[in-house]
């Protein structure tokens, strides 16, 4: 299945305007192209901010294959900027949305990074349950550290390809896993590479998703604050006041330039 993708410039990004649906096709079709070394991560108005003093972020970002709205700020955005983003595509669409097809079709392999041996052993047991047809090939529960060293890399490198995993889901904090994955992206022996953060936690039950009520209007990130408000007072408020007014001040240049081309 040859799948279009359509995307919108978001602050020099491309974000993909489509529905989940669409992008677990261009997923499946990756995999069933045998295609090597996709990635997939998420845009949030947080991560694009952090990203424009980070240069190591900002270019694993430009180089993901694809790149979902994931924030209401960024539904905003696009908004803003005349397009047609209108639904928020989340690492939790793209894991549960990827596995509920891939189970349904059978023969695939999940390989898990990140996270505690805890949390990894009962993602295994959980996934026995609920999706039996895609194969466990592994996990590996890295140092909690901010930076790994050219060894500890090797070693996630070494146990990935062992497995030989279909898919390679990387859970960890961004902006680490991003840029993680850029910097080995070439080494991993993996058709599709997922960037999806606290999903390993979502998944399991150890933090709790927000209310579908507060996912729909678009304070998910409500609930949370209230529960760590200190861990997420600059994600919501600081980087997002920045990040719409770097959006407006892309709406200027934009009309600026169209202006001049009229002239």
């Amino acid at each position: 299945m040859d799948i279009q993708i359509l995307t919108e410039n978001i602050l020099g990004y491309k974000v993909i305007s489509q529905q989940p649906k669409q992008c677990i096709d261009l997923i499946g079709g990756w995999l069933d192209a045998g295609e090597i070394g996709k990635v997939f991560v998420c845009a949030n108005p947080h991560s694009l901010v952090e990203a424009k003093n980070d240069p190591l972020f900002q270019q694993a970002i430009h180089n993901a294959d694809l790149v979902t709205p994931d924030g209401a700020g960024i539904i905003i955005a696009s908004k803003v900027l005349g397009g047609a983003i209108r639904k928020r595509v989340t690492g939790s669409d793209i894991f549960w949305g990827l596995s509920a097809e891939l189970n349904r079709t059978g023969g695939r392999s999940y390989f898990f990074l990140g996270s505690s041996e805890e949390t990894l052993a009962a993602i295994k047991d959980k996934m026995a349950v609920e999706y039996p047809n895609i194969r466990f090939a592994g996990s590996y529960s890295p140092p909690y550290k901010p930076k790994f060293s050219a060894e500890e890399s090797r070693q996630m490198v070494a146990a990935v390809n062992a497995a030989r995993p279909d898919v390679l889901w990387v859970g960890m904090t961004a902006p680490k896993q991003e840029k993680w994955i850029d910097l080995h992206r070439d080494q991993l022996d993996v058709k599709f590479i997922g960037a999806v953060g606290a999903v390993f936690d979502f998944y399991v039950g150890n933090v709790k998703r927000s209310h579908p009520f507060f996912q729909k209007i678009g304070l998910e990130w409500l609930p949370r604050f209230l529960q760590e408000p200190r861990r997420l007072f600059k994600r919501n408020f600081v980087s997002s006041p920045l990040f719409l007014w770097e959006v407006l001040k892309q709406k200027v240049m934009r009309s600026e330039e169209l202006g001049g081309r009229r002239n």
